[in-house]
């Protein structure tokens, strides 16, 4: 009799949690290479060419830090870093009040609230140079439909796009009609994740509207405030509606007035071939994104919880 111990070859395989990891990373690998590809090599270039004049040609000469020192002594760079900051700073809390707002009055279900959802958010699936080109045509001075209804009905003639002094806003009202759809969404999502039995324990209780939304709603919200506040910041700051709205309608005008970073960095480089100064821009402009952004996580915890 063979008293050998039995020995069972057991094939070791992947264990249910290394296979979900390997799953994720493959679903995930796409869009990393997307944004590897797009976006941070992109950035990298940048950031090199920051360093170098650049004709256009193919001509690249060292320059060290001379861009850098040539943006710091540009009062055109400044003016347009002024606006930019103007324009965030109108765009970024009207799209959070209108998002939500929005997002307040249509969470309940109703016949009619699918096809006001689908107006609001109609804006943002149109080109934005048609949304610009459109916007243009109302507001334009003495031909624009606006600019001929103002008189009529008793007010003074406003040049929406030919006074400094109402450019900018007109730009942030066009901008804020095109994305508050996509953000009213957003706002719509989270306040359709809060338990209604807090609201229903809330109003045994006594409390009334303005309570329930103050100690409720906003609260509960902070996830999704924190997102909606992050990417509208970006939007304000690099997104696409900032330079094809712009562009379209003011070219930057009347006196750079509505020139941002983005529309300046534009025209630097395309305009006039100052490819490595546009390049230290570009760099400097990534740089207070990732800044704003650590304050922003700093100041709203990213988002998290009291508890968490």
């Amino acid at each position: 009799m063979n008293d050998r111990p039995l020995v069972i070859n057991r094939r070791r395989g992947l264990s249910a949690k290394h296979r979900e990891w390997i799953a994720g990373y493959l679903f995930v690998l796409p869009d990393a290479l997307g944004l590897l590809i797009f976006l941070g090599l992109p950035m990298v270039l940048s950031f090199v060419i920051g360093f170098f004049e650049v004709d256009g040609f193919g001509a690249y000469t060292f320059a060290g830090l001379g861009n850098y020192a040539r943006m710091i002594r540009d009062p055109f760079f400044w003016s347009a870093a002024k606006a930019t900051a103007l324009y965030a700073f109108m765009l970024v809390p009207s799209l959070y009040v209108c998002g939500l707002g929005l997002a307040l009055l249509i969470q309940k279900p109703g016949r009619f609230n699918a096809v006001i959802r689908a107006m609001f958010f109609a804006p943002h699936m149109v080109s934005l140079v048609v949304v610009a080109l459109v916007w243009q045509f109302m507001v334009v001075d003495k031909i624009g439909v606006i600019s001929r209804l103002l008189p009529k009905l008793g007010l003074p003639a406003i040049s929406f796009l030919g006074d400094p002094s109402f450019a900018l806003v007109a730009v942030v009202v066009v901008s804020v009609w095109f994305l508050m759809g996509f953000y009213m969404l957003i706002f719509l999502g989270g306040l359709q994740d809060i338990p209604a039995e807090f609201y229903e324990a809330a109003e045994i209780d006594g409390a009334g509207p303005i309570a329930r939304f103050w100690y409720i709603t906003l609260p509960l919200l902070k996830p999704t405030s924190f997102f909606v506040l992050l990417v509208s910041m970006v939007a304000a700051v690099a997104g696409a509606q900032v330079f094809d709205i712009i562009y379209v309608m003011t070219r930057g005008g009347p006196a750079n007035s509505t020139s941002v970073l983005i529309v300046y960095i534009y025209q630097q480089a395309f305009n006039f071939g100052a490819f490595g100064y546009a390049a230290a821009m570009a760099s400097t402009l990534i740089l207070l994104l990732m800044l704003l952004t650590l304050v922003l996580f700093l100041f709203t915890r990213g988002g998290r919880f009291d508890h968490e």
